[in-house]
């Protein structure tokens, strides 16, 4: 079986970080890009370079928004849910597997604000970067052949982050809404390691959390985090093969 193995076990996971890994694996940027396109969100587009973190060669992903082009930050689920069933660009697998990653943070959303999935709108997550970045991992998932998931123990940070209602806690509370009964390990790196779309990806796609399952590995992909940390490279590994 097609096994995708995710170790964020060291610096987390994020949306741009999990796009670069699997873009590192071979995902096709262009054929992303197109697909993407025909969404009805504000004109983008997407560039994948390389960078060293602390000597390991990475894949930095990045979305770029046209300047003279207003945001939208916040969209409701429902409005998400309706552009992506309705994008005929879009397999049905590819709208399963972003429906799959948006649902559960809509419903943490839903929860945290006493809110309805029907009524709730989010915040980061409704910008055209997490969109993308959740459409284009349904997409790469879908061009490597992507049968299984499975995902390391994750770290989140410490510390504190600025959200849109103000300073809280590192996790956020949607992102840790979202890890329950998810395997989490301390770190002492303040600053946010994993963001509501990582969790949103463990929590919605990921089928087992624990050590790399036995596989034949056939290639090891890395997304590198916008950050920079003293001791160890922010990135995001990832490893495909066949598990047996």
């Amino acid at each position: 079986m097609k096994t995708l193995y995710i170790d964020c076990s060291l610096s987390g996971i994020s949306g741009d970080m999990t796009m670069g890994a699997l873009i590192d694996l071979g995902a096709d940027v262009a054929e992303i890009e197109a697909k993407l396109s025909s969404l009805p969100i504000e004109p983008f587009t997407i560039k994948a370079e390389g960078v060293i973190k602390k000597g390991i060669y990475a894949q930095q992903f990045k979305v770029i928004e046209k300047e003279d082009e207003r945001a939208t930050n916040h969209r409701h689920f429902s409005t998400i849910k309706k552009m992506i069933e309705e994008c005929e660009a879009l397999s049905d697998n590819v709208k399963q597997l972003s429906l799959q990653i948006f649902q559960p943070i809509a419903e943490a959303e839903a929860k945290i604000h006493h809110s309805s999935l029907e009524k709730v709108h989010f915040h980061e997550v409704g910008a055209v970067d997490s969109i993308v970045d959740i459409v284009g991992t349904a997409l790469a998932l879908e061009q490597l052949e992507v049968e299984k998931i499975v995902a390391a123990p994750v770290v989140v940070g410490s510390g504190t982050i600025h959200i849109d209602h103000g300073v809280y806690p590192i996790p956020a509370p949607a992102t840790l809404e979202m890890l329950t009964e998810i395997p989490v390990e301390s770190t002492t790196i303040r600053g946010e390691l994993t963001t509501p779309t990582g969790a949103g990806i463990l929590k919605g796609i990921v089928s087992e959390f624990g050590p790399m399952p036995s596989m034949t590995v056939e290639k090891i992909g890395y997304g590198a985090g916008e950050k920079d940390f003293p001791h160890h490279p922010n990135v995001l590994r990832v490893v495909l093969g066949q598990s047996r």
